[in-house]
């Protein structure tokens, strides 16, 4: 894992409608995730967010589309996929982000991708901004995704990130 080449945001958010859609599996890791995911979104300003929970990460793409529906400017999926020893892991994670970028394209509307995809727990935790933890994945897709609706605001100021008129 490296964070080599990763760019440095200053991201103002004031007025970002956020939806916070995160998995129920690996407790430990996603508190991590979502603790990350709340900090990042109270340094960019963010006030508006709704949270929910679903039960895993292959359930993630149908809760950000009902966010997107329902207005979000901005969706932040969170998760965890850890290989066991069955194609479940392929299946889920391919599921999990063919929806979710599928849903980003066609909506327009930005989603951070904090999906952990991992060998085993220690590479998750390693990941998920825990004391110890060498990365912070869900401040990082929380701050990707808000830098990408105020990017998309600045170029395309007659309308939304989803392409809707103000």
């Amino acid at each position: 894992m490296s964070k080599h080449g990763a760019p440095t945001l200053t991201v103002e958010g004031r007025g970002v409608r956020v939806v916070v859609v995160a998995a129920s599996w690996h407790a430990q890791v996603m508190d991590g995730l979502l603790d990350g995911t709340r900090r990042a979104l109270a340094d960019a300003g963010v006030t508006d967010v709704t949270e929910i929970r679903v039960p895993g990460s292959f359930e993630l793409p149908v809760a950000a589309s009902r966010a997107v529906a329902a207005g979000a400017d901005a969706v932040v999926a969170l998760g965890v996929v850890v290989r066991g020893g069955t194609p479940h892991f392929d299946y889920v994670c391919q599921a999990a982000t063919m929806g979710l970028t599928d849903l980003s394209v066609r909506s327009g509307v930005p989603v951070g991708f904090g999906v952990l995809t991992c060998d085993d727990d220690a590479q998750a935790i390693d990941r998920a901004g825990l004391p110890g933890s060498h990365e912070d994945k869900g401040y990082e897709a929380a701050q990707a995704a808000v830098a990408t609706v105020v990017a998309l605001r600045e170029a395309l100021p007659d309308g939304d990130v989803a392409g809707r008129s103000r």
